[in-house]
């Protein structure tokens, strides 16, 4: 499991709010003001990924205020990159007040002044989004040109920023099966796909370091592989079609990320491990198993038996009447 979790219901009403500003104050120090400071609500999982913070949260409408005394006092040199999922916020930031909603991002600087504050019309009172805070040393782009986008709400439905919302999602999905091993390779990605969509918006993809580019583009193809994975033509050339990058090119980013695997091998990982899911679910045990396999992109059935029972050590009939015998 990777991060500490923080829910509000957990301590007396009266000491919830001193606790929550306490908690995000250890990255994010600002005065903190919330109408429901008497009855607050929150939960927050901490996730620390070497030296980026990921913490998905929800909270009740709270005002976050960073003063220009405060930014003297104390400067952590960080940005904060936020994903909102539920609710609206505005934010008044590098001279400009903008609002943004679901699946809007922006970042914000530890160095300048801020002030953000729920836009909501009440209609949704709990805030749901993802924080991200890290030093602004490690991000590989000129200050000056980061400044250009600071407190604008850029979008996270498509491209980009809809490759780096489905990342931050994911990892708050997966908190409990990930194993704090992974925590600073995990940092490591999260900060080259910020790198990879700061310098999409800013037109400036050459700035950024071959290393960054090549992880960007390897978790993009890799998100376009479990969008289509029920896809039996889903193979290498394809993909690297769809990328405009050259076949030897794909292989060569799977290579470095993980020496001795191969594009097809990932594909084919993803594949059993969907399959082997469904087969583990009640809900589907009465779907015959060549009809689970085609969901994923599985239509040969000796295939299907070969190569599960190489990577479980059981064929997929024997391993679903296991799991589906076993006490729950």
């Amino acid at each position: 499991m990777i991060g500490t979790v923080f829910r509000s219901e957990d301590l007396p009403a009266a000491d919830r709010f001193d606790y929550w500003r306490e908690l995000v104050g250890r990255t994010r120090s600002s005065d903190m003001i919330s109408v429901h400071h008497s009855d607050f609500r929150a939960e927050i999982r901490l996730m620390e990924l070497g030296p980026v913070t990921v913490w998905p949260t929800s909270f009740l409408p709270t005002r976050y205020r960073r003063s220009p005394k405060m930014v003297r006092q104390s400067d952590p040199e960080l940005y904060h990159l936020t994903l909102l999922l539920d609710g609206g916020l505005a934010i008044d930031s590098a001279g400009r007040t903008n609002t943004f909603g679901p699946r809007d991002l922006h970042m914000a600087d530890s160095s300048a002044p801020y002030d953000v504050r729920s836009a909501d019309d009440g209609r949704c009172r709990v805030i749901r989004g993802v924080g991200v805070d890290f030093p602004k040393a490690l991000l590989p782009l000129p200050p000056h040109r980061v400044r250009d986008l600071l407190g604008r709400g850029l979008s996270g439905r498509e491209g980009m920023g809809a490759l780096l919302s489905e990342f931050l999602i994911s990892l708050e999905r997966q908190a409990e099966t990930l194993q704090p091993s992974d925590a600073p390779r995990l940092g490591t990605v999260v900060l080259d796909l910020v790198a990879a969509w700061f310098a999409r918006a800013l037109d400036a993809e050459a700035a950024l370091p071959p290393e960054t580019r090549q992880q960007a583009m390897t978790e993009r193809v890799k998100a376009f592989i479990r969008q289509n994975l029920h896809d039996p033509e889903l193979k290498p050339p394809v993909i690297a079609a769809a990328h405009h990058i050259s076949l030897s090119y794909l292989h060569r980013l799977f290579e470095q990320r993980a020496p001795g695997e191969t594009v097809a091998a990932w594909i084919r990982g993803q594949r059993l491990a969907g399959i082997r899911r469904d087969l583990e679910n009640p809900a589907l045990r009465t779907t015959p198993i060549h009809a689970v396999a085609a969901r994923w992109g599985i239509v040969d059935a000796s295939v299907l038996t070969h190569a599960f029972r190489a990577a479980y050590g059981l064929s997929p009939k024997e391993h679903r009447l296991r799991a589906l015998s076993e006490p729950s």
